[in-house]
């Protein structure tokens, strides 16, 4: 969020909370570059109050108190920190960062780390600052007022304030002309994360004022799991709440389908091809809820309370996400359901040949956008399942667990646990910030399905160890979840690893049934990676992360039997691909000649192209599209390509869109003619006519493209 925020140009923000925060932004720091362009300041839990026009927001500190577990409960994973411990020696074996943070006693490191503050959170009280009564226009004039003239502002003002008034020697009181003054209503917002908070949150003086009386609260919103609201002691203190008190419940049992778009897109994709393109599944905690006495509301996307004038809850807004409605919509598109049944019938007869290809290994691409999540397309990360037993997980941007919650549904447990090594290409937020989410999500499933945890094996350029110790020192336990392998440790010509990397690469190549893995740095930002890997069967698969082309990813990926492939930009904009060092698709493809792939599919479009990239003339049947959810195993090569016609149609608008801006920039800065050129004015007005007959998504993809351009020049260290 900080992040998006200084690319949208906020200028300021105040952020308030535990006193971990101001380490948190601190930590960002070491992969996000200098914050610059906002202003970012925090409010220490000891501020009491902050005020603004609408309302004053009053902080409550909550300590944890320990021994307060119930007997037989089971926190989760990050409801409490775990004792420290020394962290494996990886996490050492780092360039270019603190190689000495964990070279000290136990004693030494309990003094220096600052993270015991996760035994707080904060509860906010928010009173609405209170409101004059109206002024009753029929009953003033009945009283002889002068409504309607300019005296009657001065009188207005008065009354409105609470003080009575006369005029003409009769003296009128507030309450005879206008309606009661309303008070100011207020809410509360507390978190109670385990059952060590409940004493403290149910025994708080400054919450229990809010109880009973005349401030008491309207509405409650609890961020609170099942197993807190199974208590008898927390059900007891929502229970002293007055009964026109309402209660929201926010927590992990929340499931609604908010991104609409995304659904949307995945449910006409799937009428191309189920199998590449399987419909999006929703994920619910296995636990059943708590049966609470209060009547009480479960949260949704986009669900509001309005506090005034009337207090109600309003689901106007709520996404309703309607499968049918989405292929019925595809449908009218002309001439789609004929090229769907194109394809298929194409696709059926590959089907039936009887050399039927492995199910694995299996590709599943969660996020194919560059720079930020958008409403269609998140940031990196591919998921490589390559035996029923085992998966790999290529770069982890922000949202990757719920990409994964969105593809496996209920079975996300599952596809965590296979997951046991991580490959991080660099540290440009969009390949990484998912990763400390993932790892925590991956420690709850294995305890869920009673496997005993091991950490997983982290393939990432070592400064990523500025971020996770900074990160485990001063805010959550994270260092146990991981064993490092620097990038650079696999590079061809690199120095003999240490013997306990050495282990870990042989644990890698062992568990994965890989005979080599492979990486090379690549002309993108400093300490850029790609990797390469080869199956004991035989196959192999390059993955180029961020890079402009480059000969070192062609020499570690030749003869790959699938190459992945940043297309970042169309062709056409290859001083914009120089400037921002990434490729455009004829320049991938080309690497993917160069290298001898067996077949290329390119990702990490821009957000510009949000559904869709445009095609280049270098498209052959060796070449195929990602799309998020899309998964494809070997046996899918020959039917990528004979998708395109479908997906051409589907998205023949958005293709339009993107070839007249294309055509308005090259006439604007046509190629060629050294110094200066001309511009042919029919041709300019033509065009201009033509954009401005349809324009219906112009301003969207300007203002996407403006939001990638600018993260880019940000991220570019």
């Amino acid at each position: 969020m900080i992040l998006t925020l200084r690319d949208t140009g906020v200028p300021e923000c105040v952020l308030s909370g535990p006193p971990q925060l101001d380490n948190y932004i601190n930590a960002i720091k070491s992969f996000s570059g200098p914050l610059d362009n906002i202003k970012l300041s925090v409010r220490p839990y000891t501020a009491e109050t902050y005020s603004d026009e609408t309302m004053t927001v009053y902080q409550v500190p909550v300590f944890a108190q320990s021994g307060q577990k119930s007997p037989g409960r089971k926190s989760s994973p990050r409801s409490s920190s775990p004792p420290l411990r020394p962290p494996s020696p990886a996490a050492s074996q780092t360039d270019d960062v603190d190689q000495n943070s964990w070279r000290t006693s136990p004693g030494e490191r309990q003094t220096r780390v600052t993270r015991d503050a996760s035994h707080l959170v904060v509860a906010f009280i928010c009173k609405l600052h209170p409101k004059k009564g109206n002024f009753l226009v029929a009953q003033a004039r009945e009283l002889g007022l002068p409504v309607g003239t300019a005296a009657i502002g001065p009188l207005i003002a008065e009354l409105k304030a609470g003080k009575s008034v006369t005029y003409e020697g009769k003296e009128i009181r507030p309450e005879q002309v206008c309606t009661p003054t309303d008070p100011g209503p207020v809410f509360i917002i507390v978190e109670c994360p385990s059952e060590e908070f409940v004493a403290a949150v149910c025994n708080n003086g400054q919450l229990r004022r809010y109880q009973t009386g005349e401030d008491s609260a309207v509405l409650v919103v609890h961020m609170t799991p099942e197993s807190v609201l199974k208590t008898d002691q927390y059900k007891g203190w929502m229970d002293r709440f007055p009964s026109t008190t309402e209660h929201l419940i926010l927590n992990e049992q929340v499931c609604t389908d908010y991104n609409i778009r995304s659904h949307k897109i995945q449910a006409q994709l799937n009428m191309i091809h189920p199998e590449i393109f399987p419909q999006l599944r929703s994920f619910r905690t296995k636990e059943p809820r708590a049966a609470l006495h209060v009547p009480n509301v479960r949260a949704e996307c986009l669900l509001k309370f309005q506090l005034r004038p009337v207090m109600e809850w309003q689901r106007d807004a709520i996404p309703s996400c309607s499968a049918e409605e989405f292929v019925k919509e595809a449908s009218d598109v002309p001439n789609f359901l004929d090229e769907v049944d194109k394809c298929r019938r194409i696709c059926s007869t590959d089907a039936a040949n009887p050399c039927a290809e492995p199910k694995y290994p299996e590709v599943v691409f969660l996020g194919t956008g560059s720079a930020q999540p958008m409403k269609i397309r998140n940031v990196s990360g591919t998921l490589v399942n390559i035996s029923p037993s085992q998966s790999m997980l290529l770069d982890c941007g922000e949202g990757t667990f719920g990409q994964l919650c969105r593809h496996y549904g209920e079975d996300v447990d599952v596809a965590l646990s296979k997951m046991s090594t991580v490959f991080i290409s660099h540290l440009h937020a969009d390949h990484h910030t998912g990763l400390l989410n993932l790892l925590y999500q991956r420690k709850r499933a294995l305890m869920t399905l009673g496997i005993a945890f091991s950490p997983v094996t982290l393939i990432a350029p070592s400064q990523i160890m500025t971020w996770l110790n900074r990160y485990h020192e001063h805010c959550e336990e994270i260092l146990s979840h991981v064993n490092l392998i620097p990038n650079a440790c696999l590079c061809d010509g690199a120095e003999s690893p240490r013997q306990w990397t050495e282990s870990l690469i042989r644990a890698v190549l062992k568990n994965n049934n890989l005979t080599k893995f492979q990486t090379c740095t690549v002309h993108h930002c400093k300490n850029a990676f790609a990797c390469s890997f080869t199956h004991q069967s035989g196959w192999k698969l390059a993955f180029s992360g961020d890079t402009m082309p480059c000969d070192g990813f062609v020499r570690i990926g030749r003869d790959a039997t699938l190459l992945i492939h940043e297309a970042t930009l169309e062709d056409g904009l290859e001083e914009e691909a120089v400037e921002k060092r990434h490729s455009t698709t004829s320049q991938a493809i080309g690497i993917g000649v160069k290298m001898n792939a067996d077949f290329i599919v390119l990702n990490h479009f821009s957000q510009r192209y949000a559904k869709i990239p445009l095609f280049s003339e270098d498209f052959t049947d060796k070449v195929g599209i990602s799309f998020d959810h899309m998964r494809i195993r070997f046996g899918d090569f020959k039917t990528l390509p004979r998708l395109i016609p479908a997906l051409k149609t589907l998205f023949a608008n958005d293709i339009e869109e993107m070839e007249e801006r294309r055509e308005r920039r090259e006439l604007k800065n046509p190629r060629g003619g050294g110094g200066g050129y001309e511009v042919n004015s029919a041709a300019v007005a033509a065009m201009t006519a033509t954009v401005e007959a349809d324009a219906r998504g112009a301003k969207r993809n300007q203002e996407e493209a403006d939001v990638d351009a600018k993260r880019q020049k940000l991220y570019e260290t």
